[in-house]
């Protein structure tokens, strides 16, 4: 029997991530950023946080790569799940719980300016530009 490569033989990894909306001309907007290594379109993510909130360790993602700052729910919009590829290790699914953030401040200068683009975009050109079939569904779907 062959070996199913997208198969890892680790536990999926928990991390947060922030879906950045605010109310533009034409309705939501949702901010996008690249990644770092395959410059794919993603929202800002990462690993839970000690001494945070998961909602807060969404917002502090969203400080980092992107520049902004706003409220963040409380509660999740919900999950969705892709597969991390890793340099020199093997892959790993992660399964990231979603939270909105209304942009309230973006700042020109931040942490990760040189390693990442970002983009404001409509909800239907966000769902569009990501590759994770759950994240396009939650970013179609968001109705603050």
């Amino acid at each position: 029997m062959a070996k199913d490569p997208t198969r890892t033989e680790q536990a999926e990894r928990r991390q947060v991530a922030a879906l950045p909306w605010r109310h533009g001309a034409g309705g939501v907007e949702i901010l996008l950023v690249t990644s770092r290594e395959t410059r794919r379109w993603v929202t800002p993510k990462g690993g839970r946080m000690s001494g945070k909130t998961d909602a807060e360790a969404a917002a502090q993602e969203a400080l980092e790569e992107a520049g902004i700052e706003g409220v963040v729910s409380d509660k999740p919009i919900g999950t969705f799940r892709y597969l991390k590829v890793l340099k020199r290790r093997a892959s790993r699914w992660c399964v990231v719980s979603l939270y909105g953030l209304e942009v309230t401040a973006e700042h020109g200068d931040w942490q990760e300016r040189d390693e990442r683009e970002r983009v404001w975009v409509s909800r239907e050109e966000a769902a569009s530009r990501v590759d994770e079939p759950d994240l396009k569904a939650l970013i179609a779907s968001f109705d603050p």
